[in-house]
């Protein structure tokens, strides 16, 4: 982790466990603002974000991503402008030479709410197509319970032994994003 103001190439910046000894993300990530590139257990980059929070922003990709987030680079920045955290994203996948997944064509699944819609079985499609809507709510916070339940058990076998909770209100639309 580096806190300079200038651009270090990705390539020099040292590899980081996503997840330390206990299953946590570093805490002291918390509250830093920065740039970071997330890669794969094979060391493969898959995305490269910035944050306000880069404690926050590991977190919820380890959610929508937990396949895909083993290692990280992170650089840190006291003085951000938003320009110049956008300039190192920039620089950093183009150094890779090629856009990672995360930046490119699943850049939803890296940024967007977990839709749990697409997990529902053709009974519950059928039902909700002819339900009205309280029951077309209850109908989707069901699906997106079980997508929670897989997701948590995902997580588990990772080790990860931070507190996840997502927020209820758009288990309502049957999308998860942490609380």
């Amino acid at each position: 982790m580096n806190t300079q103001t200038e651009i270090p190439s990705l390539t020099k910046l040292e590899y980081l466990p996503y997840l330390n000894e206990n299953g946590q993300i570093a805490e002291e990530l918390q509250g830093k603002i920065g740039v970071y590139a997330i890669f794969d257990e094979q060391k493969i980059l898959q995305y490269v974000g910035y944050s306000r929070d880069v404690y926050l922003s590991l977190k919820q990709h380890l959610v929508r991503q937990i396949d895909k987030c083993y290692w990280v680079k992170i650089q840190t920045i006291e003085r951000p402008r938003r320009s110049f955290l956008e300039e190192i994203r920039d620089r950093w996948i183009a150094e890779n030479n090629s856009l990672p997944v995360g930046n490119g064509s699943e850049e939803a699944k890296w940024n967007q709410p977990i839709d749990a819609k697409p997990t529902m079985s053709e009974e519950e499609k059928e039902a909700y197509q002819q339900a009205e809507d309280i029951k077309k709510i209850k109908l989707l916070k069901k699906v997106a319970r079980r997508l929670e339940a897989e997701i948590l058990a995902a997580l588990e076998s990772r080790n990860v032994q931070m507190e996840t909770r997502f927020n209820p209100k758009l288990k309502e639309q049957g999308l998860l994003d942490l609380k």
